[in-house]
């Protein structure tokens, strides 16, 4: 057994508009980097946060990527091990890119390597959506499942747990925008309806027939015309500043498709190429920029990886 290991994990943009908590993908960047040792002593020790600006918990206890290990530890019978936590933040909290989901799946990732456990990585799963119940009090897998799977994921179920990879077409690009704005993920689900009007159940349904139909049949203006949400986008666009006039101008250059990435405020634009992808983001980011808005941007296609080892 190896004495030590760095693993990534990527950002994921969890919803894809129209399929709230039951729809996400990875990205190739940002992500979270997980330094993990073999110590001495068992047990797990969190010697060493960056990139958080002080903001995330040393004690193992409190943090999601110590907790979701010290679960996998137990359903294993190994709490024998010492293992010490070295987690570097490479992507901002609080973005809507499944900052939380990146640091515990680099770990569950890490340990179950280090650990020569050789089984499928899907049965890390429930570990990490132990962690997003701790990180924002809802355990909800759109976020973990491609950060930990890879690729475009469908949650089918909850009770129990079914979670199914998605195809998805290789000419698929993504630019997306975080705007410097606080938008915590707790208070975003809290705004949003409880009660809905059947019909537009409906309309939602056949949007999130037609985004997964569009993936299986490499139908790129399919997915387009399905990514439509009516439930959730109007109530939470109402805190990502000039959500609708970047919407409009994504798609007057050629997006595909535009909406929020998880609980926002980052959004996200699909498009056919690298390079449009690139000049959106590049013109939303002006865009926001004159309104005295900071920004991150970042341009990817669809990460079908998942977590891996960089040293």
């Amino acid at each position: 057994m190896k004495d030590s290991i760095k693993v990534f994990a990527p950002a994921t943009v969890a919803n894809v508009v129209c399929g709230f908590d039951v729809l996400g993908f990875a990205v190739n960047e940002p992500g979270d980097e997980v330094i993990m040792r073999v110590t001495n002593k068992p047990g797990i020790t969190l010697s060493k946060i960056t990139g958080d600006n002080g903001r995330l918990p040393l004690d193992p206890a409190k943090n999601t990527v110590s907790v979701s290990v010290q679960h996998y530890l137990k359903s294993i019978d190994r709490t024998d091990i010492g293992l010490d936590i070295e987690l570097h933040k490479k992507m901002p909290i609080g973005s809507g890119l499944g900052s939380s989901s990146a640091s515990t799946v680099a770990g569950l990732f890490a340990a179950k390597t280090l650990l020569g456990d050789e089984t499928d990585v899907a049965k890390l799963l429930p570990f990490a959506i132990k962690g997003e119940e701790m990180a924002c009090g809802h355990g909800h897998a759109d976020n973990v499942a491609p950060a930990l799977m890879g690729g475009f994921v469908l949650i089918r179920s909850y009770e129990p747990l079914d979670v199914i990879r998605l195809p998805h077409p290789k000419g698929l690009y993504c630019a997306i925008v975080f705007p410097d704005v606080d938008v915590p993920t707790r208070e975003a689900r809290q705004i949003i309806r409880d009660k809905i009007y059947m019909k537009d159940a409906v309309t939602q349904w056949g949007n999130i027939a037609g985004l997964v139909s569009g993936l299986f049949m490499n139908d790129i203006d399919l997915i387009g015309r399905s990514m439509k949400d009516i439930l959730v986008e109007p109530v939470r666009s109402m805190l990502i500043p000039d959500f609708y006039k970047m919407r409009e101008m994504a798609m007057e250059m050629g997006a595909v498709s535009f909406g929020i990435s998880g609980s926002g405020p980052s959004v996200f634009a699909f498009t056919k190429s690298e390079e449009e992808a690139k000049q959106i983001a590049q013109k939303l980011q002006k865009h926001l920029a004159g309104a005295g808005i900071g920004s991150n941007i970042y341009v990817s296609d669809i990460n079908d990886q998942g977590p891996r080892v960089i040293g």
